[in-house]
């Protein structure tokens, strides 16, 4: 049971200049999903009390917002631009009458955690009625035991892991040391490295993809250690590809079964069907020159890996196909691949790759790796986080991954229809009780 406490508005702690007042998006933050997107920290119980430490949150973040000042305003998404107005972020403070045991447990409840966001993680952006979105929501819990849970969920049309992760260290840091750090400030720069196009070129923007019956998903955290990497890393290696990351590894095993649980189903499973796998690829470092240190905003495109056909019934050539395909994909995310974003038609090369997956008898996974982006690292004072998760989704066939806290395992956060879910859990169970390869 928990109960609010306190619902406020922070503002910055020094007024956005004029000049700096409108904000206009960049290309890649037009075309990312408009919906939110949320971390939640747990953190055991500081040397401070509550309503000190409710004060010290508060006091930080006002004064880290004068240098995130976009999340203070309001999103235009008519305009394709934020209003640097200083209306605020949303603060809300509960008082959980549980032990924060019962929720950071080893199994956890997508729709548990839920509860402890401010607003619904991964939803379609909501607005208000003059058409502005807010880009930022915070929701602070404080557990019986002492136990902390914070909880924010930023809007995608603004912003990244990497810069959410980004904007959460720097909050941290501001809260421990009592100042801003000018190594952590920020940079808007995207809008200039990617301009946008017109806003009327988005009327047909492709939406997250949506299961008929959105009842249906479910979503559940299947965690892959060091030595159930190993196994798939081995399985997926070829003359091709030898080395295969652990994000290539458990990409392919969740692809796989995802496409053997299509074709097991007499209702959706033709011969000829094709499959999809997306992959975010972060394009900071790819760009001529590289982005700048601290870009804020959007930094990713899609690399797309196709399997028109079933593969070998041999598990090993299978899996290193996959895996060999996965890595071209992510291979073609190059340097001049990114100087045809910059240049303007990538819109229209991204529409039109979706529109063949429409066209044809496809499916297609969409994975996202928030690995080693330093979610572990966000300390406000009081120890690092003992977790750091995100939440189930409701689009259908989305895989977020995330590092668990010895950094050298995943946790992938896995949302699909029930009887596909069904076939991934039964052949994780397998991999994890079967000898090594």
């Amino acid at each position: 049971m928990k109960k609010i406490a306190s619902k406020e508005t922070i503002k910055p702690s020094s007024s956005t200049p004029h000049h700096l007042r409108k904000l206009n998006l960049s290309l890649l933050d037009q075309i990312a999903p408009p919906t939110y997107v949320g971390l939640l920290f747990f953190y055991q119980s500081p040397d401070l009390d509550h309503s000190q430490l409710s004060k010290n949150l508060k006091n930080s973040l006002s004064h880290v917002l004068t240098a995130f000042y976009p999340l203070a305003g309001r999103i235009i998404p008519h305009d394709s631009c934020v209003d640097c107005n200083d209306d605020g972020v949303e603060y809300i403070e509960f008082r959980v009458h549980a032990c924060m045991s019962d929720v950071a447990r080893f199994d956890p409840d997508p729709a548990e955690l839920q509860k402890y966001v401010p607003v619904e993680p991964y939803g379609l952006l909501g607005s208000h009625a003059k058409g502005e979105v807010i880009p930022l929501s915070i929701q602070v819990n404080l557990f019986d035991c002492g136990g902390i849970a914070i909880g924010v969920c930023i809007s995608h049309t603004l912003a990244d892991i990497e810069s959410l992760v980004m904007f959460m260290n720097a909050w941290a840091t501001t809260c421990r040391h009592g100042s801003m750090l000018d190594s952590i400030r920020p940079c808007f720069d995207l809008a200039r490295r990617f301009p946008p196009l017109d806003p009327s070129a988005f009327a047909s923007k492709p939406q997250p993809p949506c299961s008929e019956d959105v009842g249906k998903i479910i979503s559940k955290r299947f965690v892959f250690d060091k030595e159930v990497l190993s196994k798939l890393k081995k399985v997926g290696s070829s003359t091709e590809v030898t080395n295969p990351t652990r994000i290539e590894a458990v990409t392919a095993f969740l692809w796989r079964n995802f496409m053997i649980a299509f074709r097991q189903d007499d209702k959706r499973g033709r011969k000829n069907m094709n499959f999809v796998a997306s992959h975010a690829v972060n394009v900071r470092s790819k760009a001529s020159p590289p982005l700048p240190a601290h870009s804020f905003g959007n930094g990713c495109v899609s690399a797309t890996a196709w399997s028109s056909k079933p593969e070998s019934e041999d598990e090993q050539e299978s899996y290193a196909v996959l895996v060999t395909k996965l890595r071209n994909a992510i291979r073609d995310i190059d340097q001049d691949y990114v100087k045809q974003v910059q240049d303007g038609d990538y819109y229209e090369r991204m529409k039109k790759q979706w529109d063949e997956v429409d066209d044809v008898w496809s499916e297609a996974c969409i994975f996202s790796s928030w690995c080693r982006f330093g979610v572990y690292e966000v300390d406000y004072g009081w120890g690092k986080p003992v977790w750091v998760s995100t939440f189930g989704v409701p689009f259908k066939n989305v895989i977020v991954f995330m590092d668990t806290r010895c950094g050298d395992g995943i946790e992938a956060w896995v949302s699909m229809v029930e009887e596909d879910m069904d076939v991934i859990e039964t052949n994780y169970k397998h991999l994890i009780l079967s000898a090594p390869f």
